[in-house]
């Protein structure tokens, strides 16, 4: 594969993948990259409808950038064994099929499935975004008591491993692991201060990287409906907030600190 794929995952929903996702895919368009965009969470298809709706709004507007667009079904096979492997093939098809783009922005739903861990297992990187909730913090990790020393990996994290473990014995390829965290309330509390300690703690163990995302935000509600994001900002309005404008210095810090850009990785032609 030519092409560098990304995959937002994490088995639990409203923690802000499909936003991520999207605008991920649209950061590296303004880039001049080539990026195609797949939904696996193809059942629920919040992200698909999010493609769908920017299509809607390109055709008012023409300056949107649009990705070419895939959803998929996961498989239902009656075992497990036949399940993974109708989902393997046809994810290894698709992808195949795609190998002439620079990026691949996969999205997954917040359960787990056969296709799922499927697209895991293609992953050059791994962007898990998570709340600041001891909720989401058990899918990673499970803490007996009160104390960080007694860290155990969780049921997401197990996944992750063992999709590790596929690459490295199907082609030798090593998978990013970010873990994510986003929709932050602006205030600071003794809740986030003991999250943070217990995640860092984690990363060392488990082998992933930590960044920040976003902000708990009414503007990212508000770009669903048209299929923009903050980068889109002289097509989405001709008003600009402060929450606009901190949102988008958001965005900027996150996506150095992804640092999903290959500098050897430049695509044809530049329009940013």
């Amino acid at each position: 594969m030519s092409a560098r794929i990304i995959v937002l995952g994490n088995q639990k929903g409203g923690t802000g993948k499909s936003t991520l996702a999207m605008h991920l895919a649209v950061s590296l368009l303004w880039k001049g990259y080539k990026v195609a965009t797949v939904d696996v969470d193809a059942r629920q298809g919040t992200f698909t409808r999010y493609v769908e709706n920017r299509g809607e709004t390109k055709q008012i507007d023409s300056r949107v950038l649009m990705p070419f667009h895939t959803a998929l079904l996961d498989s239902s096979a009656a075992s497990k064994s036949e399940d993974d492997r109708e989902n393997s093939e046809a994810l290894t098809k698709l992808l195949s099929s795609l190998s002439g783009y620079d990026y691949i922005v996969v999205d997954t739903p917040g359960s787990d499935s056969g296709l799922s861990r499927a697209a895991h297992s293609f992953a050059d990187v791994i962007i898990t975004p998570v709340n600041e909730s001891f909720i989401d913090l058990d899918l990673l990790v499970q803490v007996g008591g009160s104390s960080a020393t007694t860290l155990k990996p969780s049921v997401y994290a197990e996944v992750v491993w063992n999709q590790k473990k596929e690459r490295a014995v199907r082609d030798r390829g090593q998978i990013d692991w970010v873990v994510l965290v986003n929709r932050m309330p602006n205030v600071i509390s003794k809740n986030r201060q003991e999250f943070e300690k217990i995640l860092l703690a984690l990363s060392k163990r488990i082998g992933y990287r930590i960044a920040t995302g976003f902000k708990e935000r009414v503007i990212f509600r508000e770009l669903f409906r048209t299929g923009l994001t903050l980068l889109d900002r002289d097509i989405a309005s001709s008003q600009t907030s402060l929450s606009h404008i901190a949102a988008r210095q958001e965005l900027k810090d996150l996506l150095t600190a992804l640092n999903i850009v290959d500098a050897n990785h430049r695509p044809a032609s530049d329009v940013s």
